[in-house]
């Protein structure tokens, strides 16, 4: 048995946190498959929140949901808008009660997609930033980041700075990364302590 991807080490993260009914946002939408994995884990009594600028992604994503249609999903509000702004666009009863937030940063992995559309560092560390104020205690954030595309690296570091300078009475931090790669795609995972 090998180690797990980090999609799947992701997935295992907020699967092991994320409780039935809980409210849970995928901050980059991209194809939908976080956006799936979070309503099936939340339930049908849940809420999943996904965020994506591209419209090609929502449309990707719908597609996806539909073909999950047997499957208890939670609710899902899909919003064409940037994942800086979710906590404007977030009802004010979800503030602080967030379960789980899933952010798989880089460009839309469609085959048809702009890849030069890549998710920016300004905006990503302004959306952590509101994430960790809408989650609720012992909730989670994972991010997935690619260093190995034109724009990754440079975000990967920022965001690894960001989650490295949170204290730790507020939250920890771990990292999951392949070592003998320096443009792996690795992922932060953070779970609040208050």
């Amino acid at each position: 048995m090998g180690f797990l991807s980090v999609l799947s080490f992701a997935h295992k993260q907020v699967g092991d946190r994320l409780q039935p009914g809980d409210i849970a946002i995928d901050a980059t939408v991209g194809t939908g498959a976080d956006t799936v994995f979070l309503a099936k884990s939340a339930g049908p009594k849940g809420h999943v929140y996904g965020f994506d600028i591209q419209q090609q992604a929502l449309e990707l994503a719908k597609e996806r949901i539909s073909r999950e249609a047997e499957e208890k999903l939670a609710s899902i509000t899909l919003i064409p808008a940037s994942h800086a702004l979710m906590q404007e666009k977030l009802p004010p009863d979800v503030q602080g009660g967030v379960g789980a937030i899933m952010f798989n940063l880089g460009y839309l992995p469609a085959q048809e997609s702009d890849k030069h559309i890549i998710t920016e560092t300004g905006s990503t560390l302004q959306a952590l930033d509101a994430a960790l104020s809408l989650l609720r205690p012992k909730g989670i954030i994972t991010v997935v980041l690619y260093p190995g595309h034109t724009g990754g690296e440079a975000e990967a570091e920022a965001v690894t700075a960001w989650a490295s300078a949170l204290p730790q009475e507020v939250c920890q931090t771990v990292m999951y990364r392949q070592l003998q790669r320096s443009d792996a795609p690795y992922v932060i995972a953070l779970e609040k302590k208050r």
